[in-house]
């Protein structure tokens, strides 16, 4: 495969790239491993969870991994740059809409999110059933998705998960049992305790390195694309006249409706601060992380993939994230679909009934295209 067909693979990847990290993961699941055969399940499952556990965008990661197990370190630059510059151009392009005619552009995206919200839970429900196997597995995704609505970090969620599951492989079941029961309690008592405390802060932080504040959000941003989110918010709003709480979140309803991992309302955050060079450099700061790991890497990745030891870890990793997949899931249609209005939920049900009753190609596209319209109309 030259370079040429290999960027093509990617930027169709790229054109498809809707709904969030779930659906993009999919996505390049069925076509590399299932269709294509680049890997087998079983590596793939232990890929996605070293992955998770690196911070920044696992999709676009998952690009340059197979990139570069195609054409090396040329063909992960070329694989993750087909994957990322679809979502780029047209955020760019919103962006800009956004800047000259303000939020009243929103309105035309009124039936994208319903249609999103299906194609997370198609997405999320295809993954599971390559992961799940077993009944410890299904718990682990259970207590991971308690966990990933008690707030607890990622990377505490991992280990409660990793001690289960170790426990209940070596049949110390009631141990296991404990060990779930104390944490859910624990983080339990901390999300309550902490939804009692109203803390306000206003700072004129003045300006910031776009380049370098991208960068820290992409090195710091552990357990996927959405831990990106406060992280910019805290950095960013205040530093900018242009960056309001208001434009912050406006920026995340134009990223979540376009095909591109959500990180990439970086761009729109830089664009509406310093204008296409502010772009482009918050852009090259939250994506460089995502391309550093593999590049330079990619031996220790695939030690770690070849440590048979590390399996049972891994594979409860793939686990776990399943179950913060699924939770992300519930709490997208909890949030743009059932809360919102009946129309939100007709448009729900007719893309989700579309996406599993066609296995076309064109089938992503058509319902997010055809949500829009009918939104829109309606």
């Amino acid at each position: 495969m030259n370079l040429w067909q290999l960027f093509k693979i990617f930027l169709r990847f790229g054109f498809l790239a809707w709904g969030g990290p779930a659906a993009q993961i999919n996505m390049i699941r069925e076509d590399l491993v299932e269709k294509r055969k680049w890997i087998e399940r079983d590596k793939f499952k232990r890929v996605l969870a070293i992955y998770q556990a690196l911070p920044g965008p696992e999709a676009h990661e998952l690009c340059v991994y197979f990139g570069m197990i195609q054409r090396g370190r040329i063909g992960a630059i070329v694989a993750g740059l087909g994957f990322m510059l679809p979502g780029l151009g047209l955020m760019l392009l919103l962006s800009w809409l956004y800047v000259y005619f303000g939020s009243s552009i929103l309105i035309y995206f009124a039936g994208v999110a319903p249609a999103v919200a299906a194609l997370v839970v198609r997405a999320t429900h295809r993954i599971s059933e390559h992961v799940l196997q077993g009944v410890s597995l299904f718990a682990v995704a259970a207590i991971s998705i308690i966990l990933t609505f008690l707030n607890a970090h990622f990377l505490l969620l991992f280990v409660v998960c990793i001690f289960w599951q170790t426990l209940w492989t070596k049949n110390y079941r009631k141990s296991a049992i404990l060990l779930a029961s104390i944490a859910i309690a624990i983080f339990a008592f901390s999300f309550f305790s902490q939804k009692n405390l109203v803390i306000q802060a206003v700072e004129n932080v003045g300006e910031r390195n776009l380049f370098i504040e991208g960068l820290k959000a992409g090195l710091f941003s552990f357990g996927g694309a959405y831990t990106v989110i406060p992280f910019l918010k805290e950095s960013l709003i205040g530093a900018y006249g242009t960056i309001t709480t208001q434009s912050f979140y406006d920026g995340i309803a134009l990223s979540s409706v376009i095909p591109a991992p959500l990180v990439i309302f970086g761009t729109y955050l830089g664009f509406i601060a310093d204008g296409f060079c502010g772009a482009f450099l918050m852009t090259a700061g939250i994506f460089l992380p995502a391309f550093s790991f593999t590049l330079i890497g990619h031996k220790q990745i695939e030690k770690l993939l070849e440590n048979k030891s590390l399996h049972l870890v891994l594979d409860t990793i793939s686990a776990a994230v399943v179950g913060i997949l699924a939770a992300t899931a519930l709490d997208i249609f909890l949030h743009s679909v059932l809360l919102v209005s009946l129309k939100n939920i007709v448009i729900f049900a007719a893309s989700l009934t579309a996406l599993y009753l066609s296995k076309k190609k064109w089938i992503i596209p058509a319902v997010v295209i055809l949500s829009s319209l009918i939104g829109l109309l309606i």
